[in-house]
């Protein structure tokens, strides 16, 4: 890790959280010149794949920069602050072993509790984006896309900047699992819960190997194996 002293702790949150609102205003924005309609009918698209595709690929790369612009103006390289370095082969076998496991246990405990593996958000912006054609965009999205977005955020700019030392890293651990919960409102108490415990998961990878690449890789296999259960499902 660079030597390079990161933003303070309210400082890195405020300007993590300008970067998240900045690449999704600039994505509404776009959104709402590509449709031609109002704020009141861009909020129904919310569970529509086509425009859920377009509010992921345009923010992205937006948020991302300012991420990176961030990190370059404490006069610190945005891929060490950021921490996107290779993971060592190592580090990447144990990841993906750790999160084949929480997978498998996640999807044992909601057939035991009687919940459904697969969302009606899922469902929704699957049947969608196939019925227009958009289904091979949609999985670059949500495999790729989608994990390089929040990975950066949480996991590599929030992460560092909270991450002081060994005794932080902990709190650092649980409070970035817990935004990257609570940004997901668009599912039920049990998922949220879901994606916190994966967040602590992936929180915990990041700061044994130093790679916000790796909680990336980890976060593509849990989207993919997420949209595979939803092709089962829709296709029973």
């Amino acid at each position: 890790m660079s030597d390079v002293k990161p933003w303070g702790r309210w400082a890195t949150l405020g300007l993590g959280v300008i970067a998240l609102l900045g690449g999704q205003m600039v994505a509404l924005l776009a959104l709402l010149w590509w449709t031609g309609q109002g704020v009141a009918y861009w909020v129904e698209l919310g569970r529509d794949g086509i425009a859920v595709t377009l509010v992921i690929c345009i923010s992205t790369p937006v948020q991302v920069l300012l991420l990176a612009l961030m990190a370059r103006l404490k006069r610190a390289s945005a891929a060490d602050y950021l921490g996107l370095m290779l993971p060592r082969k190592h580090d990447l076998l144990y990841g993906v072993l750790a999160t084949l496991l929480f997978i498998i246990v996640g999807d044992g405990i909601s057939w035991l509790l009687g919940h459904n593996v697969v969302t009606q958000f899922q469902l929704d912006i699957y049947r969608t984006a196939s019925a227009a054609g958009w289904l091979p965009w949609l999985w670059l999205t949500i495999v790729v896309i989608t994990p390089i977005g929040e990975e950066t955020l949480f996991r590599g700019f929030l992460f560092r900047g909270w991450q002081r030392s060994p005794r932080d890293a902990w709190l650092a651990i649980a409070a970035t699992a817990l935004l990257w919960a609570a940004i997901h409102v668009q599912y039920d108490l049990y998922v949220i819960a879901q994606i916190f415990v994966c967040g602590l998961l992936f929180g915990w990878l990041r700061w044994v190997s130093g790679s916000t690449v790796l909680t990336m890789l980890l976060h593509g296999l849990v989207n993919c194996e997420g949209l595979f259960e939803t092709f089962m499902a829709l296709h029973r």
